[in-house]
């Protein structure tokens, strides 16, 4: 996986140990997880988009593509957005694991 500058909001603990307990080749499980790798940060990236005013997509979409890792990142997204950007990312993750979860294991999401 990549290093972006969002990472540490991420937790997919379920999903992860969903997938390491229903696929068993180590291929799949690489191919999957980089998969979902791609799908979040499609869907991090649209919600940001959804909520930072569109004058400024083009520079944040640049500082994404140069320096995705870059922590300061979140702190241009904070200047921003009025909304808290860790929060509804930390939100965005966790209702795409739960989506995620139900596609590799539905019966895991039930806990």
């Amino acid at each position: 996986m990549s290093l972006v500058f969002y990472d540490h909001l991420l937790d997919f603990s379920d999903l992860e140990k969903a997938i390491k307990k229903h696929v068993d080749d180590p291929k799949d499980r690489e191919e999957l997880f980089e998969i979902i790798d791609q799908i979040t940060h499609h869907r991090v990236v649209g919600s940001i988009l959804d909520r930072l005013p569109e004058a400024h997509h083009d520079e944040f979409l640049a500082r994404v593509s140069q320096k995705p890792h870059d922590q300061s990142i979140l702190e241009y997204l904070a200047e921003r957005i009025a909304e808290d950007v860790a929060t509804f990312i930390r939100h965005e993750v966790y209702v795409l694991g739960r989506e995620l979860l139900l596609l590799v294991a539905p019966d895991e999401d039930k806990k």
